[in-house]
């Protein structure tokens, strides 16, 4: 079994053959979908690691994306293994972040869970308005809207997106999800969503819990 420790360390150091060796072995021990998930829990302790050495200086943000790189590479490697058997499309989910912040690490993270869980995912990528997705929603008539933010100011296009969905008369059709630093409850309920996380694998366990 791989050492979860040794793993999120070598995430945390950058370390981007150890990473991967180490992700490749695991995979071919034929685990199980709890052990892969205790794997991603891992990268993401990592992950955050990397947020904390870029707060306190030590990491730049070449470091920050290369880290965002990395654990895209190693989520593509478990995508066989998180969430097995999910070949069949269990939901549609529309994904973005929104208007007036530009940050994506947490969004694709989610993503590339969710697609691993077996969702359709249209991500519309960052710095979204609200009438993107208003018009993203129209089209497919998704089950479930995801929304991200990292910065503060995001709350605000958040509840405006919300805002929108419901003028348009798509809101009582689709669950909503808010992620990213700033979310709360009291945010959650501000805003008018259904459910809000800080953990991309709380967030696809929520979005799955719905559909079932």
């Amino acid at each position: 079994m791989i050492d979860l420790k040794v793993l999120t360390e070598a995430v945390e150091g950058l370390e981007e053959d150890k990473v991967l060796e180490l992700l490749n072995e695991f995979v071919n021990s034929n685990p199980s979908e709890r052990e892969a998930q205790d794997v991603v829990s891992a990268c993401q302790q990592g992950m955050a690691k990397v947020g904390e050495l870029f707060e306190s200086g030590e990491y730049f943000i070449g470091d920050l994306i290369f880290a965002g790189e990395l654990l895209t590479q190693a989520l593509d490697i478990l995508k066989p293994v998180i969430g097995s058997g999910s070949s069949v499309k269990v939901g549609k989910i529309v994904l973005g972040t929104v208007e007036g912040d530009l940050h994506d690490i947490g969004k694709n993270i989610f993503r590339s869970m969710a697609e691993a869980a077996g969702f359709e995912v249209y991500d519309l990528g960052i710095d979204q308005k609200p009438q993107a997705f208003v018009a993203k929603v129209q089209e497919i008539q998704p089950d479930i809207v995801g929304m991200s933010g990292v910065l503060t100011l995001a709350l605000e296009s958040m509840k405006k997106t919300v805002d929108e969905l419901s003028n348009a008369g798509l809101r009582d059709n689709i669950k909503i999800i808010i992620g990213g630093n700033p979310v709360t409850e009291q945010a959650c309920q501000y805003i008018g969503a259904d459910a809000y996380t800080t953990n991309a694998a709380e967030g696809v366990k929520i979005c799955r819990n719905w559909i079932q």
